[in-house]
Formats: C-alpha cells, sequence, structure tokens
C-alpha cells in the first residue's frame, strides 16, 4: 500500500505537470490571465504533490532534520512537510530543515520545478503574443 501511494503521488504530480506543458491557446498577449492561473493552480498542485509525497516517506524513516551536526528529526506533520515543500519550490530553501536520504533526490526534482515552470511561463506567453492569427 505504501509504494502505491508513493507511486499515485508521483503520477499526480506529472499530470500537473503535462497539463501545463499540454499544447493549449491563450489570448495574444505577454500577461494572459488564463495562463497565470494555470501557472499558479500547477504550482500549488505541485507543492501540494511534493509534501504528500514526503508526508509518505517520513512514515517510513526519517526525512529532515535540524542541522547536520546534531540530526535532531524535524516533527513530520503535514503542516511541517508542506512549509518544507514550499520553501524547496519557491526558493532554494531556508536551511532550517534540511532533507536526508532519498529526500534529496525529490527536493532538487522539486527545486528544479520550481524554477523551469515560471520560465516556462514566460517562454509560453512570449511564444503565444508572437504568433499570428
Amino acid at each position: 500500500m505504501y509504494n502505491f501511494l508513493i507511486g499515485a503521488t508521483i503520477v499526480f504530480i506529472a499530470i500537473n505537470l503535462y497539463y501545463f506543458f499540454a499544447n493549449k491557446t491563450y489570448r495574444k498577449s505577454y500577461f494572459s490571465t488564463a495562463l497565470f492561473l494555470k501557472l499558479f493552480f500547477v504550482l500549488c498542485g505541485v507543492l501540494v504533490g511534493f509534501a504528500l509525497l514526503y508526508y509518505l516517506l517520513s512514515l517510513e524513516d526519517v526525512i529532515l532534520v535540524e542541522s547536520l551536526t546534531n540530526r535532531e528529526p524535524v516533527e513530520p506533520t503535514f503542516l511541517n512537510l508542506l512549509y518544507f515543500s514550499g520553501e524547496t519550490l519557491f526558493s532554494v530553501g531556508y536551511g532550517d530543515m534540511l532533507p536526508v536520504g532519498s529526500v534529496r533526490f525529490f527536493a532538487i526534482i522539486e527545486s528544479a520545478i520550481g524554477v523551469l515552470l515560471p520560465t516556462a511561463y514566460f517562454m509560453k506567453a512570449l511564444d503565444s503574443s508572437n504568433k499570428k492569427d
């Protein structure tokens, strides 16, 4: 059951990413409200999806510590994991929670998504504004 839930969570994140990159037509301007809202909801979906993934991984092992020197585990409440997911997705993190073990890989993936999705948004907005009717 544990592995199924992790797999389902990864599929959920992938579906959100696919939805963003699916070929859709938006009105021709540099700022598209529809595209912006799409980006916002996809980022929210990725944020919650990774928080759920971290929560599921925390059921098996310690995934976050306060520092590498004392390795005091962070309590794996969903709010703590949602916070960690948010600081990882929207920045490089504050350093108050450090991932350990396999979660480091997922944190890097989430951080890359947090950088690449807004970039893709701007590229898509520029491309939409340059297309002729």
